[in-house]
């Protein structure tokens, strides 16, 4: 099995170990995530984890159905539409989650896997999944204050935050600066891993999951530990954005902090 798959299987199981934990009455709990309750949240992943199922067993199939309407009903969590909630969506979203990460795994690595953006090789899509299911995760675990204990697999999450330099701009309609900034962080292992060319003049550094919080738009950059040199570096880390989707802006400064709960 490709790394990035097992990468996004154990993210998978992290959740899976957590959910299992909640009674019924804490799935109605709303999270800092637009106030989306721990039902939403899962919904929400579980409707993109079909989306992907479909998009790997039927690629014409799912290119034909794709439209901006079909996104937005298909896996938008905000619909009124009748979900599965609680224990029942648990094992739904479970089940489906195995069967895309199976998919994967037997995947071909150079298949391209259509998506509702362009489409992507089978260790991207892996790894776009992977910081999907890192990102939303957080919610919950925020919510309900439980520190998670992050591993070095988080450096996949962290690679497509440096890769959406460009598209953070363009998204924007904004210019993309040349000066792309040298990114320099901390594992959680302690291993550094570093991105561009140094540079004293226009960089980011600190830990890797302060930018991975940061650029999937789970934290303010005012609530969190990252070094910013330079006018690039500091306009990127406050408008990141490493998912696809039109421009979002991340929370305000102290809306996603608990105490204790990096």
């Amino acid at each position: 099995m490709l790394q990035m798959v097992s990468d996004l299987k154990a993210e998978g199981e992290d959740l899976y170990r957590y959910l299992k934990t909640l009674d019924e009455a804490a799935w109605s709990g709303e999270t800092p995530f637009n106030n989306w309750t721990v039902n939403q949240v899962v919904q929400h992943l579980h409707g993109t984890d079909l989306a992907a199922v479909k998009s790997i067993k039927d690629p014409e199939g799912f290119r034909q159905s794709v439209s901006e309407q079909a996104l937005k009903t298909s896996v938008s969590a905000t619909t009124e539409d009748a979900r599965p909630e609680g224990l029942e969506l648990f094992d739904q979203w479970w089940s489906h989650f195995g069967e895309m990460c199976e998919l994967l795994g037997n995947s071909d690595p150079a298949q391209r896997v259509p998506w509702f953006g362009p489409d992507m090789g089978v260790k991207m899509f892996a790894t776009a999944r992977q910081m999907e299911i890192w990102s939303h995760a957080q919610d919950i675990y925020d919510l309900y204050q439980f520190k998670r204990t992050n591993t070095d697999r988080i450096k996949n999450v962290a690679v497509i935050g440096v890769r959406t330099f460009g598209w953070t701009f363009a998204n924007r309609q904004m210019d993309v600066p040349p000066n792309t900034p040298y990114v320099k962080l901390e594992a959680p292992s302690g291993a550094i891993w570093e991105w561009n060319k140094p540079n004293d003049h226009n960089y980011i550094a600190g830990t890797a999951v302060d930018f991975c919080h940061v650029v999937t738009q789970g934290r303010n950059i005012g609530d969190v530990n990252l070094t910013l040199v330079g006018e690039t570096s500091v306009l990127w880390m406050s408008i990141a954005q490493c998912f696809a989707g039109g421009p979002k802006d991340p929370p305000a400064a102290g809306k996603r902090t608990c105490p204790g709960y990096p």
